[in-house]
């Protein structure tokens, strides 16, 4: 995958934010990149990483592998691993994600099962990670109607 989301225009062309497609192989490969460890990269790693594949095992060691010389070289530290999901929530087109349904409810919408399976596994990581607390889901709206949930 190598296509951005509509919602991420306003900055894959700088790359300056780290995109959903990277964001996902973080999780697949279980490393926790910090944006200001992102911003130590050249144009040419960050584009790298984007296009790097990560879905095979090979793939994603390959990639893991990568990225730790990568953040090593650029800034001195090994990055933090995250322990990887062997049945990630995006992989589940079965159930929406409680943490999705109230974000959504939000503002006023309800996804359907149906609508959830629809989507693809790129999409529904997109908008696991835009209804976390954690973040400031800004982009989810956006998403939500990209994804003609709205």
């Amino acid at each position: 995958m190598s296509e951005f989301f509509k919602f991420e225009a306003d900055f894959v062309e700088s790359l300056r934010c780290i995109p959903m497609q990277v964001r996902l192989k973080l999780d697949t490969c279980g490393v926790k990149l910090k944006l200001q460890d992102w911003h130590q990269f050249t144009t040419i790693e960050r584009e790298a990483l984007v296009v790097m594949p990560c879905v095979t095992s090979d793939e994603t060691a390959a990639y893991r592998q990568f990225l730790h010389e990568l953040v090593l070289e650029r800034t001195g530290k090994e990055p933090s691993d995250l322990p990887i999901d062997d049945h990630p929530a995006w992989m589940d087109a079965t159930s929406v994600p409680a943490t999705v349904e109230k974000k959504a409810e939000e503002f006023g919408v309800k996804v359907t099962a149906e609508q959830w399976a629809n989507l693809t596994p790129a999409q529904r990581f997109a908008l696991i990670k835009l209804s976390r607390p954690s973040h400031e889901n800004m982009n989810f709206l956006p998403a939500l109607k990209e994804f003609n949930l709205v």
